[in-house]
């Protein structure tokens, strides 16, 4: 079997030698080397030729978020990054996903042996599936600017397709996304392209704690629309979009005509929770022939049973295909279940999002 060569980037002694412990015991896996500064590992990733590196944030002489645009740039590989759970850490993780990384992990401020090794699982699972990802090379639209932020595209830049006016059919009307590994990048494609006049739009993206809300945030400074956390009683609006909190499962329900977010702390679903089959389970029974659903790129099959159960009750559903998709699995897993209606490349699932509702006029209305 040809093992995952991996390089463990990190200024921690510690760290390096537990993340190192952690891969090597997998049969599948070995730590081939482990610097403990970008300009080290710069060098090792030339000579050992890893299948994917694990690369701390914040290190000397060059941090990680500069390690990594610059690799993205010059040499793209898979990268999983090994992030801090603060507001500050959660905030450069999102830079780091929208600069190419695969994933993250999010490493505790306190406890840091055992949590590390409580992480052990995840760490792996991460690295797999990063050596399977789709990897594209960064370009200079979205390298980092002077001051480490990414030059992201302004909301009123983006070429969207013209749209006829919704009218009332965009209140019954709901937009319902799942997605994983690689979906940050991926909703915010989507996103951007909706009108401020768009159904409203509810969104699992598996991730921890801690760093959904910056990732709502970041959204919500680049979309017409007002993009925030989901929290538990609110009323779901039309140019609006809700992300599931990391932690907490989200479902939708109704409250008289309208639709409202339920944030709950319930069980795993498919081992995730937030899960995409919660969501599509809920938009299923409540939403009906008034949903339109989407799958975007993910490891796994999250959602993908939920989301036939939204067609069958009428919902038209768009997943994305694999030539676009970081990680195809959840995609693939619709298809495979009969949910999808249209299969295409993720620059392409907002214009028929918006000409799906334009399209339905008012016959969808209950």
């Amino acid at each position: 079997m040809k093992k995952i060569r991996v390089v463990v980037v990190d200024d921690s002694a510690l760290v390096r030698s537990l993340l190192s412990e952690i891969i090597n015991r997998e049969k599948d896996m070995e730590c081939v080397g482990a610097a403990n500064d970008p300009l080290i590992a710069r060098e090792m990733i030339r000579e050992l030729n890893p299948d994917v590196i694990t690369l701390d944030i914040e290190m000397p002489k060059m941090d990680g978020i500069d390690f990594l645009a610059r690799l993205m740039r010059l040499r793209p590989m898979p990268v999983v990054m090994i992030s801090t759970l603060t507001e500050r850490g959660a905030e450069v993780t999102m830079r780091a996903l929208e600069l190419g990384a695969v994933d993250f992990v999010a490493k505790p401020r306190i406890g840091l042996v055992d949590g590390i090794k409580d992480l052990a699982g995840q760490i792996v699972e991460k690295v797999r599936i990063a050596a399977s990802a789709h990897i594209r090379r960064l370009t200079q639209a979205n390298a980092p600017v002077a001051d480490g932020g990414a030059t992201d595209t302004p909301a009123a830049s983006v070429q969207r397709p013209e749209l006829p006016i919704l009218g009332r059919v965009s209140t019954e009307k709901l937009i319902c996304i799942g997605a994983s590994t690689g979906g940050t990048e991926a909703i915010k494609e989507i996103l951007i392209r909706m009108p401020a006049n768009s159904p409203g739009i509810v969104i699992t993206q598996h991730m921890p704690p801690g760093f959904t809300t910056s990732f709502a945030a970041r959204l919500d400074g680049l979309c017409q629309i007002t993009v925030q956390e989901a929290a538990n009683g609110a009323r779901i609006l039309p140019g609006h979009a809700y992300i599931a909190p990391g932690g907490k499962q989200f479902r939708v329900d109704r409250s008289g005509a309208n639709y409202v977010c339920v944030v709950e702390d319930g069980e795993l679903v498919n081992r995730h929770k937030p899960s995409v089959e919660v969501l599509f389970k809920s938009a299923a029974r409540v939403v009906g022939r008034n949903a339109l659903g989407v799958m975007l790129t993910g490891m796994g099959n999250d959602g993908a049973r939920a989301m036939k159960e939204m067609k069958d009750s009428g919902s038209y559903n768009f997943v994305q295909d694999e030539a676009s998709c970081v990680v195809f699995g959840m995609p693939r897993e619709a298809i495979l279940h009969g949910a999808a209606d249209e299969v295409l490349p993720l620059s392409n699932i907002a214009a028929a999002l918006l000409g799906k509702l334009a399209a339905s006029g008012d016959r969808y209305r209950v």
